[in-house]
């Protein structure tokens, strides 16, 4: 009895004192002058956490576990990211200097004169396909301000750019969030029917009564399940398996103008996954991967969309690892421009994706099934 008393003791103390977020501090400050930047606002990218700065330009954020990239930004000025994780040093003597931005006279005329005036009536409709998406939690996203986007035509390139010069403000009623996203670029290229978007978001729970909440939960646990940052923290857990992952390598034979798809054996061998700085984990996988989740099928708006059969029962997506990446344990990854996906994850746009700071219940096990059962029978 007394060693049941002291393994309790000894999880209780555990369990009290694990660690689940940590601590960034410093001050904002003019780059030229030093002048100091009040209400100068700090963002932990994709996630819920973010201030500003106090009349000292000093800020203090908590911030989940894991790595994230902090984003400070000041009107007026060049905004600053830095990659922080827990255990780095000098998180509490951060020193932001902000450089004022220059604006340049030919680019404001080369821009203005490239600028589609109606350019909402024109292209946005294809904006939000491409940026918010067109899977069914997408038809219930708002775009609540099109007016801060700029529309640029690039005929020799043939090129869409879009821009935004204030947050764009986006209602996602299907998974419970306010999302207000800078845009920095938009692009999507005729020729090839490539798009691609680069920008801050900075996520905010919407209110709700207990039957929102309820309906947000599930589909919060829907939108996560399978999706890459399942992947990635499931990868950093060493589970890509026991979560229904397989991860396979796109093979190219070009003397037989065929592509071949090989099972990784072990995605854990040393060659492949090792420790990275701190509690990072490195992954060195180049080319083209697939990675296919088992637990459950693709949605049939995306097999209608792509004119797939009806019939495929698992979510496949494709990878391209240009110079392989790093990963922390909240599925945060690094050098991001270093992982192009495509597939059934490149249809799962802003509608479908979810803040770092988002992690679904553990799965209930047998006896703790018995035990609600067991209150709900007393």
């Amino acid at each position: 009895m007394r060693y049941t008393l002291l393994l309790i003791c000894l999880l209780c103390g555990y369990l009290a004192t694990a660690q689940t977020s940590y601590f960034v501090k410093g001050t904002v400050t003019d780059d030229s002058s030093g002048q100091i930047l009040d209400g100068a606002t700090v963002l932990c990218q994709n996630t819920t956490r973010g201030t500003i700065t106090n009349k000292e330009g000093v800020f203090k954020l908590e911030v989940p576990m894991g790595g994230h990239n902090l984003v400070i930004s000041y009107a007026g000025y060049e905004s600053e990211s830095m990659r922080i994780s827990p255990g780095q040093d000098g998180l509490s003597t951060l020193q932001i200097r902000l450089k004022k931005k220059e604006k340049n006279l030919q680019e404001v005329v080369v821009q203005a004169s490239l600028e589609v005036k109606d350019g909402w009536n024109k292209y946005g409709g294809q904006f939000r396909d491409y940026f918010i998406g067109t899977t069914p939690f997408a038809r219930q996203c708002t775009i609540e301000n099109p007016e801060v986007l700029k529309f640029y035509f690039l005929k020799k390139r043939n090129r869409l750019r879009v821009k935004a010069e204030e947050p764009l403000v986006v209602m996602n009623y299907a998974l419970g969030y306010k999302i207000q996203y800078q845009l920095d670029s938009f692009i999507f290229d005729y020729g090839t029917n490539f798009s691609g978007y680069v920008g801050v978001a900075f996520y905010t729970e919407l209110d709700s009564t207990q039957e929102q909440e309820i309906a947000w939960k599930k589909n919060r646990e829907l939108a996560y399940a399978g999706s890459r940052l399942h992947f990635m923290r499931c990868y950093y857990d060493s589970t890509l398996a026991e979560n229904g992952f397989v991860l396979e390598e796109v093979r190219q034979d070009s003397a037989r103008k065929k592509t071949t798809t090989v099972p990784v054996a072990n995605p854990y061998d040393s060659t492949i996954y090792m420790q990275a700085e701190g509690t990072d984990k490195e992954i060195n996988l180049f080319g083209f991967y697939r990675v296919v989740y088992q637990l459950q099928p693709m949605e049939p708006e995306y097999l209608r969309q792509n004119k797939y059969p009806l019939t495929a029962k698992e979510q496949v997506s494709t990878l391209e690892f240009l110079n392989g990446f790093a990963v922390t344990e909240n599925g945060f990854f690094y050098e991001q421009t270093e992982v192009i996906n495509s597939g059934y994850w490149a249809w799962k746009n802003l509608a479908d994706q979810l803040p770092y700071d988002y992690w679904p219940d553990p799965p209930v096990t047998v006896a703790e099934e018995k035990d609600l059962y067991n209150n709900d029978q007393r």
